[in-house]
């Protein structure tokens, strides 16, 4: 499993958040409970109406009569009927509409997640809850809870007209409660923490599968094509072993059930014939406590049986639940030592899990306007750095302030507001060439697209036949590592925040387009705050700072021509650059 998934909601946070959710429209809810409460009062007219039809054959009564009643027990079930679907059908919407509302909280708040907490709950639970949470609630909502609750209601309702008829029938009818509801705590005991767990493996199994197919071309010139089936199926098989587990409970749980109903109509037999014996009711009623205790058999039987599902909807709901409430408890706090525009960094650690520090005592401040190069040897910490003032990292000791914020308390959608990183990888999102830019700015021009593209240097899109319409990313036109920089360059551009971070992200272009994506990222970089992490140094001799790091700490800083004066750790750096240069 996981070592550190995402929060999941206790189940009483749970319930309270559905009652919310539900309760957006108090008339809707209060009118279904009324339609439903009708239906089951109609469902009581069938058992008394024929408790009548015995009493009025026993004593040779006229055909008339009894036809009457027979009408009436025609009308009163056909109208139940329709009340009882329609008022399922207003609950299923009632709950659908807050589930749809539901599922796009789960999203945007699963958008608005540190990047590095996702990484390591792994995208498959991010999916499973997104996915296969939403579907276990839908089937629930749709088919579970309003026959659910249209048969709690009909148990209130009979139980009251039990007691109408003889109080002691009701007493009868509770001989099988204890049984009931000991075998419904036996049953919720050994499964919820079941259904808990079926939830995560099921996360794990698709984060196996999302792995492997992004992985397929590795996977198949590597040839592990057969290892990873076998990881893909010893997921399954976790997972289908603790859904088995629930089954066999669920097995036993209706056998105990059923004897409970026996039990309960022969209580209710045996007080309906010591009662007529009495002469306390008539044969007409005996049948009709009878008929109504078996009446009771099905939605007795469904409300506790649905618990099964109800609480494997219970467990995606927690999961759903725990996403969205975790997502804004964070706050941002302002600093008065940077400025809006400003980065400061105040003696930063931070190491990855069973790692040494990958920074350490790191203190920096980057004035607002100036663009700082982050260089250095692989594992020097840049990346790290970079990922810290995102706040896709937060650091085990020290602050790191951004644009007046902390960037590890403060909510990140403000955080980004100030703050957006171009990095090595990037992604060209599916859709026409405009949509990709618009992400960035939805209510952006066609011209102002234009406009930074050709900023960026793109002039690659001339070419193309349906230009900014043209389909882009999967399934439609492919982008060059260099292109798909500049689009994302060109979205920085877009979203126009003070403050900019490019993590290498020129680093794989080739030795033919490194200038001209050098030249893009000074375009979009103007005017801005800006930190570099070079890979290149050329893109450091243009900074007005250059910092150089070494094993998490910071070595060097100043002036590209202030450090070649000082002969230090960047002046070596620079000369085996343009060494590698002039050999090349």
């Amino acid at each position: 499993m996981s070592a550190e998934i995402l929060p999941i909601a206790t189940p009483r946070e749970t319930r309270k958040a559905m009652w919310r959710l539900l309760a957006q429209h108090p008339g809707r809810l209060t009118l279904t409970i009324v339609v439903l409460l009708a239906a089951s009062c109609c469902g009581l007219a069938a058992p008394a109406l024929l408790g009548v039809m015995v009493n009025i054959a026993a004593s040779g009564g006229d055909v008339l009569s009894l036809l009457w009643l027979a009408i009436g027990l025609l009308v009163a079930g056909g109208l139940g009927a329709l009340l009882g679907i329609l008022g399922q059908n207003l609950l299923a919407r009632i709950c659908e509409e807050a589930l749809a509302g539901l599922r796009e909280e789960v999203f945007a708040a699963a958008a608005r997640k540190p990047l590095a907490q996702l990484e390591k709950a792994g995208i498959g639970d991010v999916v499973a809850r997104v996915s296969g949470d939403v579907e276990a609630v839908s089937e629930a909502i749709s088919g579970v809870l309003p026959a659910f609750t249209s048969a709690a209601f009909t148990i209130a309702v009979t139980l009251l007209g039990l007691g109408v008829i003889d109080w002691r029938f009701a007493v009868a009818v509770l001989v099988a409660a204890p049984l009931q509801v000991f075998t419904l705590r036996w049953f919720l005991k050994r499964t919820a923490p079941i259904y808990r767990t079926v939830r995560i493996t099921e996360a794990n199994r698709t984060e196996q599968i999302i792995e492997t197919v992004h992985g397929s071309p590795s996977v198949v010139a590597l040839g592990l094509g057969s290892r990873h089936a076998d990881l893909v199926a010893a997921a399954s098989h976790e997972n289908i072993g603790h859904s088995m587990r629930g089954v066999g409970y669920l097995t036993r749980f209706y056998n105990r059930l059923n004897l409970a109903e026996l039990i309960g109509l022969s209580a209710v037999l045996v007080v309906g014939f010591w009662l007529h014996a009495e002469g306390a009711v008539t044969i007409g009623a005996a049948t009709a406590a009878a008929l109504y205790f078996y009446r009771l058999f099905d939605p007795i039987g469904l409300v506790l049986g649905q618990f099964d599902e109800l609480q494997k909807a219970a467990a995606g709901l927690g999961r759903m639940f725990g996403l969205t409430m975790s997502a804004g408890r964070t706050t941002a706090r302002p600093s008065p030592a940077a400025a809006d525009a400003g980065i400061v960094l105040d003696d930063v650690t931070f190491a990855y899990p069973g790692q040494r520090p990958a920074l350490h005592g790191v203190s920096l401040t980057v004035q607002p306007g100036e663009r700082v190069a982050i260089v250095g040897t692989s594992g020097a910490g840049k990346t790290t750095l970079a990922k810290v003032i995102m706040g896709l990292e937060h650091p085990h000791s020290g602050t790191a302030w951004v644009g007046g914020l902390d960037s590890a308390a403060g909510a990140p959608a403000e955080l980004h507001e100030r703050i957006a990183m171009v990095s090595q990888e990037v992604h060209v999102f599916s859709g026409t060439l405009a949509e990709d830019l618009r992400l960035a700015k939805p209510d952006a021009a066609a011209d102002e697209l234009a406009h930074v593209l050709e900023t960026v240097g793109a002039t690659w899109v001339e070419t193309l036949d349906d230009g900014l319409d043209t389909s882009v990313g999967a399934g439609g036109h492919q982008l060059t590592p260099e292109q798909a920089q500049q689009l994302a360059l060109a979205r920085l551009m877009l979203k126009d925040p003070p403050i900019a971070v490019l993590d290498e992200a020129t680093a794989e272009a080739g030795t033919g387009s490194a200038h001209m994506l050098d030249q893009a990222a000074e375009a979009a970089l103007a005017g801005r705050t800006s930190v570099v992490i070079a890979h290149r140094l050329s893109q450091a001799a243009s900074a007005d700072t250059v910092v150089v790091m070494e094993q998490g700490r910071i070595v060097e800083s100043g002036s590209h021509q202030e450090l070649l004066a000082v002969g230090g750790r960047y002046a070596h750096l620079w000369e085996a650059w343009n060494s590698s240069l002039s050999r090349n």
